[in-house]
């Protein structure tokens, strides 16, 4: 038989494929219901009816002391919403909560004001049973929802189940006891995505429980959670000294800015996580900080330190000293930290290592320090309180004041030539000595900052020469948060 009869009928099959296709993507909702609903027991009724595609759509106006379930069971092609009529016109406020269980659910344009319940505003579950998987949270504003005494705790997100998604959302005035936005653990990795948010001016707490994000907590931080926390844009953040807490495993932070906060990504316990690409930008603001470190292999890595003024554990990087036999509450000993690729311009304090805390006797150990720049008038760069045993130096540029550590071919003191580009960051001139001069290759490191590769040899700092078009930069309020927002402003 002719070879070309026999592609025929298969050429045939693949066009009706493809036509199926097509009609998919055109028309992925075609048999779709819109339920429009005005009261929290219209949206439990249309839910337990609607089918995959559907969407529930919320009437505008102030929606006082409602207390929503919103559970059913999308699929991920066809997930069910419920949707604000108007984005931002649908106002929950009082004694208001929503509650989100099931599988491939969407909540989207919403806007919480003013809620004062002493429950959690916004949760992925119904219940302790009831949780939620592969569900969204999207488009929706979170405002000065405090209850009335601020020392009752509570969160304004709650996260549970696995493979949910918080994303271009607002959330500003958080001013009780409690983090933002919780990651809450079972015994399995969650895998969530926290994403393109604006986490807005949050006011001093003056105790402990005012981070902005925690992921996990010291009872649960043996799991590798695998969240990805991704270009979100944390503004004066102030609530405590941990911006985001870490507490749980394998967790990536990643192109997130954090502009005028007044504390430190921490690493608080928890292994093996990455900090990557991020923008700190203090603007010389008192106790502004970076990433603190505990435990073992964490990586810091291609990160923009700028302007910071915190010192200690809110100095620009800050690696503890850990507590002997540590519970996960205590402080568990640095080990094989990378610190690597990144840029520190004008910090108070721009390396703190052997952070002591109370009892905390054991020094960070076999940690590596590699192609890190490090400029400006204010030293020493680095302030050992405990020297750090078997660190490696490789490949490290520190130009302006004294170094503070000794003399060493790992540190090489040589003005790096920077200037400040329109964007207003630092940047290193074509002829810079930091241009190709990277000791090691770090194969990990495939791109710089800017989002840009590196291609052949690698450059100190956190900025490569490269003609790529840039994919990352410092956020501001027009790139993050709901759509129906402009300026940060709800």
């Amino acid at each position: 038989m002719d070879s070309r009869m026999k592609r025929g009928p298969r050429c045939a099959g693949q066009r009706l494929e493809i036509t199926a296709l097509a009609l998919l993507l055109f028309f992925p909702f075609a048999n779709a219901a819109e339920h429009k609903v005005s009261t929290p027991a219209d949206i439990a009724a249309a839910a337990k009816t609607a089918a995959p595609g559907d969407v529930l759509l919320m009437a505008d106006g102030t929606w006082r002391d409602a207390k929503i379930v919103f559970q059913a069971e999308g699929t991920s092609a066809q997930p069910i919403t419920l949707r604000a009529e108007s984005p931002g016109r649908v106002v929950l406020t009082g004694e208001s909560w929503l509650r989100m269980a099931g599988k491939h659910l969407v909540v989207d344009g919403l806007r919480f004001e003013n809620c004062n319940s002493t429950r959690d505003v916004m949760e992925f579950r119904a219940d302790s049973k009831r949780l939620a998987h592969q569900c969204r949270l999207t488009n929706c504003a979170f405002v000065d929802c405090n209850p009335p005494d601020g020392e009752t705790n509570t969160r304004w997100i709650s996260i549970y189940g696995v493979g949910n998604r918080v994303d271009h959302c607002y959330v500003r005035g958080k001013a009780n006891v409690g983090a933002t936005l919780v990651v809450w653990l079972a015994e399995e990795s969650p895998h969530h995505l926290i994403d393109h948010n604006h986490f807005a001016p949050r006011p001093r707490l003056k105790v402990n429980g005012g981070e902005t994000i925690r992921v996990g907590d010291s009872t649960k931080a043996r799991i590798a959670a695998r969240c990805l926390v991704e270009s979100n844009l944390f503004e004066a953040c102030n609530g405590e000294a941990e911006i985001i807490s870490n507490k749980s495993r394998e967790n990536v932070y990643r192109r997130n800015t954090f502009l005028a906060c007044e504390g430190a990504l921490t690493l608080r316990v928890g292994s093996g996580c990455l900090v990557e690409g991020n923008f700190f930008l203090g603007n010389h603001k008192r106790l502004t900080g970076g990433v603190r470190v505990i435990d073992e292999d964490q990586r810091v890595i291609n990160n923009y330190f700028a302007e910071l003024d915190g010192e200690g554990t809110r100095a620009a990087l800050c690696l503890m000293n850990g507590i002997p036999d540590s519970s996960p509450a205590g402080y568990y000993r640095v080990k094989r930290a990378v610190v690597a690729f990144n840029t520190f311009v004008d910090c108070k304090e721009s390396m703190v290592i052997g952070y002591v805390y109370h009892d905390a006797s054991l020094p960070p150990e076999d940690c590596v320090f590699a192609n890190n720049l490090v400029v400006g008038a204010r030293g020493p760069f680095v302030r050992q309180i405990t020297a750090p045993e078997r660190a490696t130096w490789l490949g490290n540029i520190m130009f302006g004041a004294a170094p503070g550590l000794p003399e060493q071919p790992g540190v090489i003191r040589v003005d790096p030539k920077l200037a400040r580009g329109p964007d207003g960051l630092w940047r290193p001139d074509p002829n810079s000595p930091v241009r190709g001069a990277a000791s090691d290759e770090f194969p990990l490191v495939r791109v710089d900052r800017d989002g840009q590769p590196r291609v052949g040899r690698k450059d100190i700092g956190c900025d490569q020469l490269a003609d790529g078009a840039i994919s990352s930069r410092p956020l501001a309020p027009d790139d993050v948060g709901p759509a129906w927002m402009r300026g940060g402003q709800p």
